[in-house]
C-alpha cells in the first residue's frame, strides 16, 4: 500500500511539473519579443521625371545620369511579436544630389536635344518612404522562420532641378534657358508580401534574411525585394543586404518612375 501511494504522489508531482512546464513554456512563446534594425543604405537611384519648364513645355531626366552621392540619410525598421501575430515598421529617408555638365542624355517637350547644344543639370532628390504592416507567423523551426504580411507604404518625393542649356531649345529661348523647376508626389500603397530567414552553421549563428512585396494603390505598382547574410551574437545580429525597390507611378504624374538598387549593412537588437 504505501509503495502504491508512492507511486501514486511521484505520478501527480511528474504531472504536477509537466503542466506547469508546459504553462511556462506557453507563457514564454507568448510573450512580447522586439526587434530593431539601425542600418545604411548606399543606393543607385534611377526613373524618369518629367519637370514642366514653365512655358509649356518640360524637362525630361533620367534621375541615374545625374545623382552621385548621398547628403543624408536615415533608416531604420521596428518588430514587435506576440506568439503567431506581430507588425513591423520600416522608414527610409533620403537626401540626395548630384550636378553634370554638357549633358545631351535629356528631352524637352520629348525631344533630344539638338546637336551643338548642351546642359548644364544639378538634381535634388528628398523622400520618405513608410512601411507598417501586421505579420503571422505560419512556420517556425530552430533553422527558419516564415511570415506573410499585409500592410501599407507611404511615399513621399520631391525633386528639384536646376538646369541651363547653351542655346534655345524648342520654346525654352532666352532668359528661359536657365531655371529651376520642381516636382512633388505623396503616394499611398497597400502591399502583401512575405519574409523570413533561413539559419545555419554549428550553431545556426549564421543566416540568410529574405523580403519581398509588391502592391498597388496611388502607384499603377510598387514592390521591394531584400536578400543577403547576417550573422547572430548574444546582444543581436550584424547583416548585409541588397535591396531593391522600384515604383511605377500613375500616367500623368511628373515623377513617372523611381527606382533605389544597392547594398545595405545594418546591426540589429532583440529584447
Amino acid at each position: 500500500m504505501r509503495r502504491l501511494n508512492i507511486t501514486t504522489v511521484a505520478a501527480v508531482l511528474g504531472a504536477t511539473l509537466l503542466s506547469n512546464g508546459a504553462a511556462m513554456a506557453q507563457s514564454t512563446a507568448d510573450d512580447w519579443k522586439f526587434h530593431a534594425i539601425i542600418y545604411g543604405y548606399l543606393p543607385d537611384i534611377g526613373g524618369t521625371t518629367t519637370f514642366p519648364a514653365g512655358t509649356g513645355s518640360s524637362i525630361n531626366v533620367d534621375a541615374n545620369t545625374i545623382l552621385d552621392h548621398l547628403k543624408f540619410t536615415f533608416m531604420g525598421t521596428f518588430e514587435a511579436q506576440k506568439g503567431k501575430w506581430g507588425a513591423f515598421t520600416d522608414l527610409m529617408y533620403l537626401d540626395v544630389g548630384g550636378s553634370k555638365s554638357n549633358r545631351r542624355d535629356i528631352s524637352v517637350g520629348g525631344i533630344q536635344l539638338p546637336a551643338g547644344v548642351d546642359s548644364n543639370l544639378t538634381l535634388d532628390v528628398k523622400g520618405t518612404i513608410w512601411t507598417i504592416a501586421g505579420e503571422y507567423r505560419l512556420d517556425q523551426t530552430p533553422n527558419s522562420t516564415f511570415d506573410v504580411f499585409v500592410g501599407a507604404r507611404y511615399a513621399s518625393l520631391k525633386q528639384k532641378l536646376d538646369y541651363e542649356f547653351s542655346a534655345d531649345v524648342g520654346p525654352i529661348t532666352g532668359p528661359g534657358r536657365s531655371g529651376s523647376t520642381q516636382a512633388k508626389i505623396s503616394n499611398w500603397d497597400g502591399i502583401v508580401g512575405a519574409k523570413g530567414r533561413l539559419a545555419f552553421g554549428d550553431r545556426r549563428e549564421w543566416f540568410v534574411p529574405y523580403y519581398i512585396d509588391v502592391g498597388t494603390g496611388d502607384s499603377d505598382l510598387t514592390w521591394q525585394a531584400i536578400a543577403g547574410l547576417g550573422y547572430a551574437f548574444s546582444w543581436g545580429e550584424v547583416l548585409a543586404v541588397w535591396r531593391y525597390l522600384d515604383y511605377d507611378f500613375k500616367s500623368g504624374k511628373k515623377i513617372e518612375s523611381i527606382n533605389f538598387n544597392g547594398p545595405a549593412i545594418g546591426v540589429a537588437f532583440h529584447w
